[in-house]
Parts: C-alpha cells; structure tokens; sequence
C-alpha cells in the first residue's frame, strides 16, 4: 500500500437530471449532450418514455434506443453495453425512474419476493449491478429522473398527519450522491439549479437555462486531467535509482503497467540507470 500524490485525471460525465414531468428534462439533457460532442451522431437516448425522445428529433440526427416493460436492470445494462459496442460518446437514460419503480422495476421485484427486509438482499446486488453499468461506462453518461410530491406523517395530539414535504427523486435514495453533478429542473421556464457538484463549477450561480453551452463547459472540466499514461510516465521518468524505478512501477498500478509506452519508458530508464 503506497501514498499518491493526488491529481485529477480525465473522467466521464455520471449526471442526473431531475424534475417533475413537463420541465424540460429530455430536452434539456440532449442539448447538454451536444453540448460535450459537438456531434448528434454520437448521442443516443436509452429512452423508457414511450418513444418520447423523439420528438426532439429536429435538434439533430441523435439516436434513440426504446425499451418497454418490465423495465429490469439487465435490459437497461443491455441498452447501455449495445450503446457503448456502437460507438456513442454521450448515453442519455430517459429516464432511471422506471428501474426503481417502474412496471418489472426493483420496487416490483422485491415485492414479489415478499416485501420484507430482508429481500432486500437478494435486490440491492441487482440495484448495485445496474449502478455499477453507469458509473464504469466508457460514455459519459446522463440520466434523467422523474420526481413526486414527498409526504411526512406525524402525530399530533393522538392523531396522524399526513404534511407535504416538497418534492423527491423517484429512484434510489443515494443515487444523485454517484453522479458528479446533480441538477434539478425547478419550474416550466426550465430553470435548472445544482443540487450536487464535484465539479464547483455551479458553485454560488443562481438558476440557469441549460443550453450546448452548459455542456461545453462541463467537458472542458472533464477533459481538464492529467492524462493517466503521461503521468506514469512522468513518475518513472523521475526515478534517480534502480530501486526508485521498482518502486515507481508498484505505484502507478497494474492498469498502467500493461501499457505499451509505459513499458518502453521502464526499460528505457533501466538501462540508463543501469549504465550510469
């Protein structure tokens, strides 16, 4: 187990997009995904909303992939991995809702199982396979998320009361805290606000309308990293001894140390650490 010295390295976009229906998701997340291509061609909508992508369809030549009931995991996986074997750069899912609650849904699922506790262990690892599918992705991914009105109960003088409690995602609690950025539709006009950002780019900016521009500037972020072969490179390259290089190569990972310019760099600096 070595210490690193943390960097930021290039990554994909894991992206949720939530609002109550009618805001603008489906169009707001597809001018986001121009927005990171610069290419309709290689945007491709997973689309569970009855084909309703596309109606978008004069934004450009995107592709759309429909599935129907049972909304299950593997078919969503399947989708994904099919998206992924084309060539596509950004996959909008639209929408995850229906994995979770959704007709053949994991709600479903683990009803079906008896509803109890503890068929939860037999549903989270098919939950936790589907996440995985999205957040190791060669694409960047962005999924939209329908929400509902949340209710509380509470007692009060011997009585129960049923209080609005605004509105909450209809997936997973916990799923928005995977993605790297969280934006939430806040009304018809489609202003959108963050809810979560690793990227800070959203930090302390009112509410915004999403355009290409939106999406331009999240890539930039993306594509902002260290490449992970040119810093391997650069922590071999520094090595004063033959021990330094060994350990060296221990810490920039199994990944790297199968790559080819890597493996030319470490005999190139053991032999010129050799004959020195």
């Amino acid at each position: 187990m070595k210490l690193q010295v943390a960097s930021k390295k290039k990554v994909k976009l894991r992206m949720s997009l939530s609002s109550p229906t009618g805001f603008g998701k489906t169009y707001s997340a597809l001018l986001l995904a121009f927005g990171i291509t610069n290419d309709w061609g290689k945007i491709a909508v997973i689309d569970t909303e009855n084909e309703s992508a596309s109606l978008y369809s004069d934004l450009g030549q995107y592709y759309t992939l429909p599935i129907s009931p049972p909304f299950t995991p593997e078919k969503y996986m399947e989708a994904i991995k099919a998206c992924e074997d084309s060539g596509i750069e950004v996959i909008i899912i639209d929408s995850v809702t229906h994995v979770w609650s959704g007709e053949g849904g994991l709600l479903e699922y683990n009803s079906s199982l008896g509803g109890r506790y503890q068929d939860w262990a037999k549903t989270t690892p098919r939950y936790q396979k589907w996440l995985n599918s999205i957040l190791q992705s060669k694409c960047h991914v962005i999924t939209t998320i329908r929400k509902k009105q949340a209710y509380e109960m509470s007692k009060e003088n011997g009585k129960t009361i049923v209080e609005k409690k605004g509105m909450e995602d209809e997936v997973r609690g916990g799923f928005d805290y995977e993605m790297t950025i969280a934006l939430e539709l806040v009304n018809e006009k489609h202003l959108a606000k963050a809810s979560k950002d690793r990227t800070r780019l959203f930090d302390n900016i009112p509410e915004f309308i999403i355009t290409p521009e939106t999406g331009k500037l999240i890539n930039k972020w993306c594509e902002s990293g260290v490449n992970p072969v040119d810093l391997a490179l650069n922590i071999l390259r520094a090595s004063n001894t033959i021990d330094e290089l060994q350990e060296s190569w221990k810490v920039i990972g199994k990944d790297m140390q199968s790559q080819p310019e890597v493996i030319v760099a470490k005999e190139e600096m053991k032999t010129k650490l050799t004959v020195a």
